[in-house]
């Protein structure tokens, strides 16, 4: 285990713990919307944010899938939480920034746009 300047822990479980609760919070979620997002119990979450328990990679998955952020962002891989299809490109490039209900929202939109438009071609 490395330590930084401060002298505190940077283990991959230091950074989880530290990661899923700053992630959850960005989405504007508390733990038992997240657990209903995922499936997962809401004491799984308190404890995964607490570091008494690590998740399974199957959960790792379904964590990072319900906050739309990459895997590599919740073990401290990368400190860009942008999901990595979408970060290319110019129309999510604020998507990290939103709340869950906005990214809902703004999903809804996209939808009825695409509705919209149906079997449209542009010309």
């Amino acid at each position: 285990m490395t330590n930084d300047a401060s002298g505190q822990n940077n283990s991959p479980s230091n950074f989880f713990m530290a990661r899923l609760r700053a992630a959850r919070e960005m989405r504007s979620l508390s733990q038992a919307e997240l657990a209903t997002k995922t499936g997962l119990p809401p004491s799984s979450i308190a404890h995964f944010e607490g570091g008494k328990r690590k998740p399974s990679f199957d959960n790792l998955r379904k964590l990072s899938e319900a906050l739309e952020v990459t895997t590599d962002y919740l073990l401290g891989r990368t400190d860009d939480p942008d999901v990595a299809e979408k970060a290319g490109d110019p129309m999510f490039r604020h998507a990290a920034k939103l709340t869950a209900n906005d990214r809902e929202l703004v999903t809804a939109l996209l939808e009825r746009l695409a509705a919209k438009r149906g079997g449209k071609k542009e010309g």
